[in-house]
């Protein structure tokens, strides 16, 4: 697989998605009555960033380009996207341009001071690669969700333990944007490396089996990091409420390590209890 036809084909499937939830309205447009499609069409946003349609078109195509700096920002502006959508699509656009050449796809590691920090560690916490790969993780991850040596290697992976069939997706409320989050990190991930293997084989085997990736996976959501809360409902403890964030490991890209806090004195009662239930316990 060519690298630049990758990256202008993710080009252009993002632009796509974010055009289509623009509608005239939002930019002051008057829609007109024998309108077909919800968001905007490529010729009124080819003409909004100053673009031939026929370009616009070839940019959501994928086809022949190599878009200058100037064309993204335009469309930005154009589409006021966020800061973080606006430097997904300069990163996008920028990488249709890079000369071929042979990708050493670097395998994520688990730095050794957070291996040795995680065991020490009052709240549940894994390390996760770019791909959501679950590299490593420490006992009380283990009581609250699932056991990562219950999968396959190749199958310990954040979002197929998540969405899978029985995935701990059941025990949390507010999973749906949970997913969202961690896919959205996928994405960013997939496109600053379309053809990495893993990639591939993730997207695909989440593709295949579950409807709910598949249609999450077509809002082309982008996260830089995740923030936020759940309860996750342990059938020993009861509900947990917790909060969760992703921290950076050393590596660009690399992994993250994803770190649980209670939200409230009950929560943080419960993972102390949760910590103190024997192995065999836990479901």
């Amino acid at each position: 697989m060519e690298t630049d036809r990758s990256f202008a084909r993710e080009l252009g499937d993002f632009l796509r998605s974010r055009r289509e939830r623009v509608t005239p309205e939002d930019l002051g447009l008057v829609p007109g009555a024998r309108r077909k499609v919800a968001g905007l069409r490529r010729e009124e946003l080819a003409l909004l960033a100053g673009l031939s349609a026929d370009y616009y078109q070839r940019l959501e195509q994928g086809r022949n380009v190599r878009p200058s700096d100037a064309v993204p920002d335009a469309i930005a502006d154009a589409l006021g996207l966020d800061d973080t959508d606006r430097r997904h699509l300069f990163m996008l656009g920028r990488a249709t341009r890079l000369p071929e050449s042979p990708v050493r796809h670097r395998r994520d590691e688990v730095p050794a001071s957070t291996a040795r920090l995680l065991p020490l560690m009052g709240v549940p916490a894994v390390v996760l690669s770019r791909h959501l790969d679950v590299l490593a993780w420490n006992d009380l991850a283990v009581a609250l969700l699932a056991d990562p040596e219950d999968y396959p290697p190749g199958e310990r992976n954040f979002l197929l333990a998540m969405l899978g069939e029985g995935g701990f997706a059941e025990r949390c409320t507010s999973w749906e944007a949970i997913a969202l989050d961690y896919i959205g990190m996928l994405r960013a991930a997939v496109a600053a490396d379309p053809t990495h293997p893993r990639a591939v084989e993730v997207v695909g085997e989440l593709s295949i089996r579950s409807p709910e990736f598949r249609r999450l996976w077509a809002t082309h959501e982008v996260r830089e990091s995740v923030h936020g809360a759940s309860v996750v409902q342990h059938p020993q403890v009861g509900h947990v409420a917790l909060e969760w964030d992703a921290y950076p490991l050393p590596g660009s890209p690399g992994p993250v390590m994803v770190v649980c806090t209670p939200q409230d004195d009950t929560a943080h009662d419960q993972l102390r209890l949760l910590a103190a239930l024997p192995v065999t316990g836990r479901d």
